[in-house]
């Protein structure tokens, strides 16, 4: 019988197509973070870097200085024929050049930073030395000042004393001034001997200023009153008794050495110049001067 059917055979290919699924996006995920991060981690480390490396990247990556070939048709080859010669020549006569390397950004910079480096570290070293210098010496005499009040404060006989007493930082150093009170003269009227308590006074103060190295500067003053009428015996007073003073500093084992200067300036530097004829204005000076700093080795005046 012919009623039987054909046997059809369907073969079903399948696709599988990327869909919603797929993992390609993933792949192009990765690519922009990965980009996103370098950049990231770019602009930091050009934020982190100074100048000088900056400058110092961009020359590394900077092309090479080409000299340019005046030699042949001053192209690639510069003239010169493509062989053994060729290839070791720089220049038609195959004569290597003698043109000096150029002196990069960099180079230059560095030189003229080690230059300045140089040219200012005295000046730093110098400075800072001085400042140590100025402080130190600054503790010591504010450290003599309290110990010549505290001994002022110890001393009964010396109490009434203690308004003769003026102790004052100047420019030239340290100043202890003697002056007299009204009734209360450290020297009788023109004569250059002391009276007792001004010696106390004066062995006191040099105890204190035995303990310093500073060189001393002693000045004699008086009023402008004239001296039984004669201007000029000022002057002898006021000199006669600054070397008094510095006989009984040296008395109190004052080296002579540090005595740098005897000046009786009579009544041209009152204390009280809006009353030259007050009674404060005859006094004794003693100045502790400040000392130099030692110069560096190879300075030049």
């Amino acid at each position: 019988m012919n009623d039987e059917r054909p046997i059809v055979i369907r073969k079903v290919i399948k696709v599988t197509a990327a869909g919603h699924h797929g993992g390609a996006w993933k792949v192009a995920y990765a690519d922009f973070v990965t980009a996103m991060m370098a950049f990231f981690l770019l602009m930091w480390l050009i934020n982190m870097t100074s100048p000088e490396q900056k400058m110092g990247v961009a020359d590394y990556f900077a092309p090479a200085n080409i000299s340019e070939s005046k030699s042949g048709a001053g192209g690639i080859l510069g003239g010169t024929e493509i062989g053994k010669k060729g290839a070791k020549s720089s220049g038609a006569d195959g004569r290597r050049s003698t043109k000096p390397k150029p002196t990069t950004v960099t180079e230059q910079t560095a030189k003229s930073s080690e230059k300045g480096s140089e040219d200012s570290a005295p000046q730093v070293s110098e400075s800072a030395m001085d400042e140590a210098l100025s402080r130190r010496e600054g503790l010591a005499f504010q450290s003599a000042a309290e110990s010549i009040r505290q001994a002022m404060q110890d001393l009964p006989e010396l109490a009434e004393l203690s308004k003769s007493l003026i102790i004052d930082n100047t420019p030239e150093g340290l100043r202890i001034q003697i002056v007299d009170q009204e009734g209360l003269s450290m020297f009788p009227s023109g004569s250059i001997t002391p009276r007792p308590h001004a010696v106390a006074l004066l062995r006191t103060v040099s105890s204190i200023i035995n303990k310093l190295p500073n060189r001393i500067a002693i000045s004699g003053h008086t009023d402008s009153a004239p001296v039984s009428g004669n201007v000029d015996a000022n002057w002898d007073i006021s000199s006669g008794r600054a070397n008094v003073a510095r006989q009984i500093l040296q008395e109190g084992n004052v080296p002579a050495s540090r005595i740098f200067s005897i000046i009786g300036k009579a009544g041209s530097e009152p204390l009280y110049p809006d009353d030259p004829f007050m009674a404060g204005n005859r006094r004794i000076s003693i100045v502790l001067l400040r000392e130099a700093p030692p110069l560096p080795p190879g300075h030049r005046l």
